[in-house]
């Protein structure tokens, strides 16, 4: 009979059958350090020293055919599961087809090449470890069929054209790698590969036609780098005539790129070096009238180092006139409302005396109206109306022009 202090959601059990007896804690007597620490890294080593041998298969000694063949057939049949099993594993393919290079039954590893490749044909890995195991067992037919297909399939990998071009060029095969040269540069590659078809004709002393792939390379990217490297490869070749053609076509063609400013130091400096100070002198001029003053800092310091060495007083005055200039300008772009910096800018102009200039500069000043009704603000801007009327009156005497600034003021 169960007892009346039975729970049924106890199955019947009482409160106190069911209570959980926790061992009463044992009280530590002696709380102080033990004379000998432990640490975790001496747990550590002893763990590692107690562990036991790593089991390992013992060395097989294959003594016959038989033995060999069932050692193959075992070795592959454990690839084949492995590629059953992750089919999309590079490496496992990779390591079977090795394996069977190493077993020296080449079919059979260029077989396992060949499946990978229909896996995988996108994966320029197999195809250079497929070329270069032709090419170390001295297939040589077949690793250039290999090359063939890499580069038809992945024209854009510059590694496989690499290594093509350098098996023809070990081989001897000169006019072969020339062919494989222009079957890539029929792509249109990036400049480095132009260089390299370049350098392989310089290495053959072929001047004429390294000079041709030039022509071809600038046309391909017509960039800044390209035509100074143009001018001096004709440079250093004597071609003086040639190379201040190439740096000519390329002022025409890019002298409103981004980079034009690299493009009129080199040609200017290839002048100096020429020892046509007076033509150097005329393109740093050229290109401070045509580049903006914000992308033109280099130049400027190249220019005022020239004239230095080789101008007279005037120039170099014009040398640091131009540098100044450039100065103010930079400021007055940052901060179009700083008018002290505009009558500074205004002063210069008006040293060096060119009235075309002071006017442009003393137009632009009074363009920047202040933003604020507040006295402090007019007052600066005022007397840039009143220097501006006093000039053309005074220093011009230009009477219209006094009239019309004042109009307009």
């Amino acid at each position: 009979m169960a007892s009346k202090d039975a729970d049924p959601s106890l199955g019947y059990l009482t409160r106190k059958d069911t209570e959980v007896k926790l061992p009463r804690p044992t009280r530590v007597k002696n709380k102080t350090p033990a004379p000998i620490q432990i640490t975790a890294e001496q747990i550590l080593r002893e763990a590692r020293e107690r562990q036991e041998a790593e089991i390992r298969p013992p060395k097989q000694k294959i003594t016959d055919a038989t033995e060999l063949a069932d050692y193959r057939l075992r070795k592959r049949k454990e690839f084949e599961d492995q590629i059953r099993r992750v089919r999309w594993n590079t490496s496992v393919w990779i390591k079977y087809a090795q394996w069977e290079e190493s077993q020296k039954d080449f079919n059979r590893a260029r077989s396992v090449w060949e499946r990978a490749l229909e896996v995988d044909y996108r994966n320029h890995t197999l195809w250079l470890k497929y070329a270069e195991m032709e090419m170390k067992n001295r297939f040589v037919k077949h690793a250039r069929n290999v090359w063939d297909r890499a580069v038809e399939l992945l024209p854009r990998v510059d590694q496989l054209w690499y290594k093509y071009i350098h098996m023809e060029e070990m081989l001897g095969n000169v006019a072969g790698a020339r062919q494989v040269f222009e079957r890539w540069m029929s792509w249109m590659p990036d400049q480095q590969g132009w260089l390299s078809y370049i350098k392989f004709e310089l290495r053959y002393s072929e001047i004429e036609r390294a000079r041709q792939i030039y022509e071809r390379f600038v046309q391909c990217h017509p960039k800044v780098t390209a035509w100074i490297r143009y001018a001096k490869f004709e440079m250093k070749n004597g071609e003086i005539a040639r190379a201040r053609n190439a740096y000519e076509r390329a002022v025409e063609k890019l002298s409103d790129d981004e980079e034009a400013e690299l493009l009129f130091v080199a040609f200017a400096e290839f002048e100096e070096r020429c020892k046509e100070t007076e033509r150097a002198r005329w393109i740093y001029k050229f290109a401070l009238d045509h580049i903006p003053k914000g992308r033109a800092e280099e130049l400027y310091r190249k220019f005022v180092a020239f004239e230095k060495q080789y101008g007279d007083k005037e120039g170099i005055e014009d040398a640091i006139v131009g540098k100044r200039r450039f100065q103010y300008e930079d400021e007055v772009r940052k901060n179009p409302l700083s008018y002290d910096s505009w009558f500074d800018y205004i002063r210069l102009e008006e040293s060096v005396g060119n009235k075309e200039r002071i006017r442009e500069v003393y137009e632009r000043a009074i363009a920047n109206v202040p933003p604020a009704e507040e006295k402090r603000y007019w007052q600066r801007y005022i007397y840039l109306w009143i220097n501006y009327a006093l000039y053309e009156e005074l220093d011009a005497e230009d009477i219209e022009r006094t009239r019309d600034v004042y109009r307009y003021a």
